[in-house]
């Protein structure tokens, strides 16, 4: 193999026919990783890698004698601090590439506001989430971007003598979290994220949180569908990694990938927020009642709350296939058959409502059954976490607190009964897994993180 790595920020050429080589973030990365240098030239004629500036090339030999490749896409989309103090706003778009409607409506928002420093209070940021799979199209490039935050990873992320980076992933992970921790360092107000998404299947826009008071507040200004229990029952999501860490956050759904009307309703989510966070008074967003309008006519019909109820997992190996003509939200009966794997049919468990069926070929989970909260049990789980009755958990049969953790219990189901994990829902305890029949289960930090 000819060729050699030059000094820090400077590329040799390879003479390795029909190869892409590229110059990441680390050294030490390509040096421990050397088969990590090269991908086929058809896939990698548009990607950009981390630690890539603007303005850097990429070389190929022996089949152009130009340069083929230049920075398509950046890990900070913008950035705007008006006059005032205020919130830090943490917009995140791209977490998965082939999702790329949230950094186009996040451009949109930096263009409009340009011109209104002493309109604005605080900060508005928005990042890139993995910008490889970005300028490649695909939802990841070699993993799950969005599945990479567990406490227990961060950790080791944290480690200054951590092993050296395994992935493209990786690479992606350090960076965001770089740039988001930075973000954090100089806010002068609360901190408030967003997780901008689109899904493989036609539907609504749609809210997403962990199941607290401050989280719903906010996601409830949106005005449409909010699903509670999703983010507790996914691991490792970087919305779970905001969460722990006690701030706001929402993660928001604005429809199907490619349709033009999801970047409409991804702008409309961040308006409607900078106003609902005091970035902005409605009087200076220009159409602010056109944004709040479009919103709340998405999806008419639909339940005003909605919770997970059962989440089908899949693997690679299971050749799962949904079957054609599901969209969000859409209801299915109990034994109803929605998809098929090599196992045969896979039925629903329950009656619901079909929630992100798969219609793409990355991803872990084949589909989701939700069902409606009634607006009164909103309104008796407000006034039951306002009157911390959690406290009285433990005095129910076959339940008691985890000797380690604040937020967390063990309910035995052999002795629990009487609705009991209906009521830990009531109190925001949603996360769960089960071991020898006792049922561990968990919920966040109820207190916003100043």
């Amino acid at each position: 193999m000819d060729g050699q790595l030059g000094k820090s920020g400077e590329i040799s050429p390879l003479s390795v026919p029909n190869y892409l080589f590229f110059f990441p973030e680390s050294l030490h990365f390509l040096q421990k990783h050397p088969k990590a240098q090269f991908l086929p030239m058809e896939k990698a004629a548009s990607i950009v890698f981390p630690g890539m500036e603007r303005g850097t090339t990429v070389m190929l030999t022996d089949v152009m004698a130009e340069p083929v490749a230049h920075l398509q896409w950046e890990r900070k989309l913008g950035s705007f601090r008006g006059s005032r103090r205020g919130p830090m706003v943490i917009c995140i778009g791209g977490i998965h590439g082939n999702e790329p409607a949230g950094t186009i409506a996040l451009k949109r928002v930096f263009e409009k506001l340009e011109d209104r420093p002493k309109d604005f209070r605080g900060e508005l940021v928005g990042f890139a989430g993995n910008v490889a799979a970005l300028s490649q199209g695909s939802r990841f490039i070699e993993r799950d971007l969005n599945r990479m935050w567990a406490p227990d990873r961060m950790k080791t992320l944290h480690l200054e003598n951590r092993q050296p980076l395994n992935c493209w992933e990786e690479c992606e992970q350090k960076e965001l979290l770089t740039v988001i921790e930075d973000a954090l360092r100089r806010k002068t107000g609360p901190a408030i994220f967003l997780d901008l998404h689109t899904t493989s299947a036609p539907g609504v826009p749609f809210a997403l949180v962990s199941d607290t008071l401050a989280n719903r507040h906010l996601a409830r200004r949106l005005e449409v569908p909010l699903i509670l229990g999703l983010e507790e029952n996914i691991e490792g999501t970087i919305l779970n990694y905001i969460n722990q860490l006690g701030y706001v956050a929402y993660g928001f759904e604005a429809g199907q990938h490619e349709a033009p009307e999801s970047v409409d309703y991804h702008e409309a989510a961040l308006w409607i927020t900078l106003e609902a966070v005091g970035c902005l008074s409605r009087s200076h967003i220009p159409d602010f009642e056109h944004y709040q309008t479009l919103l709340r006519n998405a999806a008419p019909g639909l339940p005003q709350v909605m919770e997970l109820r059962y989440r089908h997992a899949i693997n690679p190996t299971d050749e799962f296939a949904m079957k054609p003509g599901f969209t969000n939200f859409t209801p299915v009966r109990q034994g109803q058959t929605v998809a098929i794997d090599r196992f045969g049919e896979v039925k629903a468990p329950e009656a619901g409502r079909i929630f992100m069926p798969l219609y793409q070929k990355q991803g872990e989970d084949g589909f989701f059954l939700v069902s409606e909260v009634k607006p009164v049990w909103l309104k008796v789980s407000a006034l039951a976490r306002r009157l911390h009755l959690d406290k009285l958990l433990p005095l129910l049969p076959g339940v008691s607190r985890h000797p380690d953790f604040e937020n967390t219990l063990h309910v035995d189901t052999r002795i629990a009964k009487w609705y009991v994990v209906e009521i830990c829902h009531l109190l925001g305890f949603r996360k769960q897994s089960t071991e020898f029949g006792v049922l561990t289960i968990s919920r966040r930090k109820q207190h916003v993180k100043e």
